[in-house]
């Protein structure tokens, strides 16, 4: 079911409340709000030093593409063939970076057919693969590099990013091969220190003087972070200043262009998703109709959601002192359960609905049907609130 479908005519919904007073729906419900979307893109497109890129695979819906297409981003960040096919379709004339640095022989082939120019490597051999079947003329390679994890709620350099030497040695490559040099990184998910970019931009620096190669472009990746805990509000316009300032004092005459790849901070916040408590256990323990098998997938890794509302099933607000409750969700998997507790008001009852904000980021795309739950519903609201 996309974004714009629903039980009955009607397609769009004020707010949350309205949907629980009218539907009661029994089954988890994700929420979106594309005036949200639209004005977190623009903080984007007005305040980065450069190119904004979608990636795609934090929330690939047709309804967001679109949005942001709408907005003004121009470019998206693709990892595979389907995600090339999907922003050819959605988005003909926006740039599409194939930023995963791993791809099959086939998938190369596709990407060469769709007309795709940027991509990037972290290994001698897949930039083997490229020499092979990219032409060079106007095609750019981007060697992705990693540092220790800084400040991120978890480290994507665990799986891809060459060292800074290595990094060097497939610039100099790809440029003596004819290619458009560029760098790339990914500070990792969800990343809280600005300071963060400092450090890789200063890296990146280093590896061009070792390479002896001046980088087109480079490619602060994603990391920026969504709205997740309540009262500590990202400051994204500290950060795009920081990156700028920061490329301008590192590369002086010889800076490159700058590119971001945001996933999360984009669509994180322009979500939230709607559940509803299944049983109070003895007056402790809470079970809802959705979790880590569903919309709440990536919480074990990264943390508790904890801006959230509980209202009751005629929509008004559940207010009672907070109490500490352990969450699980709905299927006989002892690992469906949330980190830790969460401070849900002590009144709490089954049939209330517990709606978690800021959930747009990988949640529809990796919700699942375990033990044939899952059946997630998608609507769309003006307000969040």
């Amino acid at each position: 079911m996309g974004l714009t479908e629903g039980r009955g005519p009607k397609t769009v919904w004020a707010n949350p409340a309205e949907i629980i007073r009218s539907l009661a729906p029994e089954n988890p419900v994700m929420v979106f709000a594309p005036s949200v979307l639209r004005a977190t893109a623009q903080r984007f497109l007005q305040g980065f030093p450069g190119l904004v890129t979608y990636a795609v695979k934090s929330n690939p819906d047709e309804a967001v593409i679109r949005t942001l297409a709408a907005a003004g981003v121009r470019g998206f960040d693709v990892a595979s063939p389907y995600e090339i096919d999907l922003i050819s379709r959605l988005a003909p004339d926006a740039a599409r970076h194939y930023h995963n640095p791993v791809r099959s022989r086939a998938e190369i082939a596709h990407a060469v057919e769709a007309g795709i120019k940027a991509w990037s490597v972290d290994s001698h051999s897949e930039l083997e693969k490229l020499f092979a079947r990219v032409p060079a003329e106007g095609c750019e390679i981007s060697p992705r590099f990693k540092l220790p994890v800084l400040g991120a709620a978890y480290d994507f350099g665990s799986k891809f990013g060459a060292s800074p030497e290595l990094a060097a040695e497939l610039l100099r490559a790809v440029a003596d091969r004819g290619y458009i040099p560029s760098l790339t990184f990914h500070p990792g998910t969800q990343c809280v220190d600005p300071h963060a970019w400092e450090a890789y931009i200063a890296a990146a620096r280093d590896i061009c003087d070792m390479a002896g190669v001046r980088a087109r472009r480079l490619n602060v990746g994603g990391g920026f972070p969504s709205h997740r805990v309540a009262g500590v509000e990202p400051d994204l316009t500290a950060i795009f200043e920081l990156i700028g300032r920061t490329t301008a004092a590192t590369f002086g005459d010889d800076a490159p262009e700058l590119v971001c790849e945001p996933g999360r901070g984009i669509c994180g916040d322009a979500f939230a998703l709607i559940t509803r408590v299944k049983a109070v256990r003895d007056g402790a323990g809470i079970f809802l109709n959705d979790g880590v098998y569903g919309g709440l997938f990536e919480l074990p890794m990264i943390g508790n959601l904890d801006r959230l509302e509980v209202l009751t099933p005629e929509g008004t607000p559940r207010e009672d002192e907070a109490m500490p409750r352990v969450i699980f969700g709905p299927t006989c998997d002892s690992v469906d359960r949330l980190p830790g507790e969460l401070a849900l008001p002590a009144n709490i009852q089954e049939g209330d609905y517990v709606i978690f904000h800021g959930a747009g980021a990988y949640s529809t795309v990796t919700n699942t049907r375990f033990n044939g739950f899952g059946q997630m519903a998608h609507l769309t609201v003006n307000a969040l609130d």
